[in-house]
């Protein structure tokens, strides 16, 4: 109980400043972390594993319970004190320090983000609705590029929030919200096999499994 204080004192702190980027109330509740990782829970042998706006690391501390040896895992975050609370917690937190040593924390936008092979699972906790349209088609163009050919993405979102700040929105918000629907809804379309709900989440949530449009069929 007294960590989870701590990530969630930590999480608002940082929210509140940058509210644009980090896009939530609350860390993600055990539920939505462990709804992110399923695809990587039955993982055969050794994986590539990326997440993407880790925050102050829930979902990271599900994916490292999974890990099995020769896995690769990396962690791509642009806040600067998500990044150090991150590093805090592969120094002192036990669910975090036995993997420091294979664990790399990249400081930098997914947009620049470079690797020399691709990845099996990539998990994203970006904030899709605070962003502008053309960046979200930007950075799923990017999650494809890096994603295996046989690989998953996974993604959430809060439900029904899109629609809400929609009706409630007015002028260039209400415009891009519109667009940002149609975004998310044609990579739902090409790219969705599976859509969990994850009630027990503050806010409640949706967790989107994706996979290149080839593969889609196989999985329908």
């Amino acid at each position: 109980m007294k960590r989870l204080v701590k990530e969630h004192v930590e999480f608002l702190q940082e929210c509140r400043r940058t509210v644009q980027t980090t896009g939530a109330i609350g860390p993600s509740s055990r539920f939505l972390a462990r709804t992110l990782a399923r695809p990587f829970e039955r993982h055969p042998g050794p994986a590539r594993i990326l997440e993407v706006g880790p925050g102050t690391g829930p979902v990271t501390r599900r994916i490292l319970k999974l890990l099995k040896p020769g896995d690769h895992f990396d962690m791509v975050e642009l806040n600067q004190t998500f990044v150090d609370v991150l590093n805090r917690r592969f120094k002192d937190d036990p669910d975090f320090k036995p993997h420091a040593g294979r664990v790399k924390i990249h400081h930098l936008p997914i947009q620049e983000f470079r690797s020399e092979a691709p990845y099996d699972f990539i998990v994203s906790g970006l904030p899709f609705t605070n962003f502008p349209p053309e960046l979200v088609r930007d950075i799923f163009g990017v999650f494809f590029r890096l994603l295996a050919p046989d690989g998953v993405l996974t993604y959430f979102e809060y439900m029904y929030m899109r629609r809400l700040r929609q009706a409630v929105s007015v002028g260039a918000d209400r415009s891009r919200l519109a667009q940002l629907d149609d975004v998310l809804s044609e990579h739902a379309q090409r790219h969705r096999i599976r859509r969990h709900s994850v009630l027990r989440n503050m806010p409640p949530a949706w967790v989107h499994e994706l996979r290149h449009a080839d593969q889609v069929a196989q999985h329908r």
